[in-house]
């Protein structure tokens, strides 16, 4: 019987009881570590798709913007696409973390189910061996001891009861440490399973918006390709019109050093009319404010380098347009683009033999702005010397000169230096 009691009721020589509960607790150390990671995933993707929703309004307002800059959309279009699959990594980690907390929390509630069953089998056990035990207990050690038939038979009864009591004792204590370890194991599942169905419900949110920002970034791809396709067409026809006008030339190189000059004198009659008004007190030394667009429509060349093959090379490019190209409708009108004085309204003879026209504005003794390929007619009051405001018209969109479609060419020119129109805007 001893040897028997003693295989029933001895405390397991595994894994004990005090090893279980600090590898629970361990675990939910561990967990609540990863838990806490995955929030700081959540908030890093969370401010990742705030600054790319920022930057998809900004786009979509840009490509709305009157006379987008398409050069500048199409980068900032780029560094989306960046952003956007970096918005994508972050998610799939997300979505595979998820995954992780959905193996591990039904490992836990596997683990969760075990322990239980053991502790029922162990406070069962126990209470069998209580009931034996005070079924035994009926007997006193001292009837068993003068009924007994040798002393070695009373040693063999007491020492049973002493073994029998021991192992109740360890008995109750393992299934004490075996309650901590399912209530340590129970805690652990549940906020498992409240955290995992809050990460589902913001990864399930985190999705929505990727998707919303992927269609907005869609939408503003196929924007800008509708538009570079416009500008792309109109480029072609003034390519193709300029390849047909330069083969009937024998000397292009020339014809450009003819405009040089023809410039230059132009330019010394603006200059002794600066002098002029400035003596007058007509025109300010420095120009106090900002431009505004001479006219709203869709930009065919921005200022800078270019493919087009009829602009001189500068700056270091083989073809340079020192202007911005806007086109509309023919007629339209064209407005100064800020306060002035009128320098010069007329044919462009630095053009050649066919001459844009052009008017150009004095703002300061350093600021000009032209405006060329016009229609050759004048507005009311519009000649050398005439102040104008801004807004006022000061001609109607052309197609003379040089030109092989009806735009604007939009010059700014700064101690006498073209400059980018964009700098002088709002």
């Amino acid at each position: 019987m001893v040897p028997l009691l003693g295989g029933l009721f001895a405390v397991p020589t595994g894994r004990v009881a005090g090893d279980e509960l600090e590898e629970a607790k361990a675990r939910q150390a561990a967990l609540d570590k990863q838990i806490a990671e995955q929030k700081q995933q959540v908030e890093e993707l969370n401010a990742a798709q705030g600054e790319l929703k920022v930057e998809i309004a900004e786009t979509a307002g840009a490509l709305d913007q009157i006379n987008a800059d398409l050069n500048a959309v199409r980068d900032s279009i780029d560094g989306m696409v960046v952003a956007i699959d970096d918005v994508k990594a972050k998610y799939a980690a997300l979505v595979a973390e998820v995954a992780s907390l959905d193996e591990q929390l039904v490992a836990l509630e596997a683990r969760e189910t075990a322990k239980r069953d053991e502790l029922r089998e162990r406070q069962a056990l126990l209470a069998d061996r209580l009931r034996a035990a005070y079924e035994t207990d009926r007997v006193s050690l001292l009837e068993t001891f003068l009924t007994g038939g040798s002393f070695s038979d009373v040693l063999a009864a007491v020492s049973y009861h002493l073994d029998v009591g021991q192992q109740d004792q360890a008995l109750a204590d393992q299934i004490t440490k075996d309650a901590e370890t399912l209530a340590a194991l129970h805690a652990t599942v549940e906020s498992t399973r409240l955290e995992t169905n809050l990460l589902r419900q913001e990864t399930a949110v985190q999705k929505k918006e990727l998707d919303k920002q992927l269609r907005q970034l869609e939408d503003a791809q196929a924007r800008l390709a509708e538009l570079e396709a416009a500008t792309a067409r109109e480029l072609a026809i003034q390519k193709k019109a300029f390849e047909e006008l330069a083969a009937t030339r024998d000397n292009i190189e020339e014809a450009i050093a003819r405009a040089s000059r023809a410039q230059m004198q132009l330019a010394g009659r603006i200059n002794k009319l600066i002098e002029d008004q400035k003596r007058l007190g007509n025109i300010p030394s420095e120009y106090n404010g900002t431009l505004e667009w001479p006219l709203i429509g869709r930009i065919t060349g921005e200022y800078g380098c270019s493919s087009y093959p009829g602009y001189a090379p500068a700056h270091g490019c083989e073809n340079f347009h020192n202007g911005t190209d806007i086109a509309t409708r023919c007629g339209d009108e064209i407005k100064a683009a800020g306060d002035g004085t009128i320098a010069y309204a007329g044919w462009n003879w630095a053009d050649g033999p066919d001459p844009a026209w052009v008017v150009v504005i004095l703002h300061s003794e350093k600021l000009q702005t032209w405006y060329a390929h016009m229609q050759p007619i004048a507005p009311d009051g519009i000649e050398p010397g005439a102040t104008v405001k801004t807004g006022d018209v000061v001609g109607y969109e052309g197609n003379t000169g040089r030109s092989f479609g009806c735009h604007v060419h939009w010059m700014t020119m700064l101690d006498g230096i073209p400059r980018n129109p964009r700098l002088f805007l709002p």
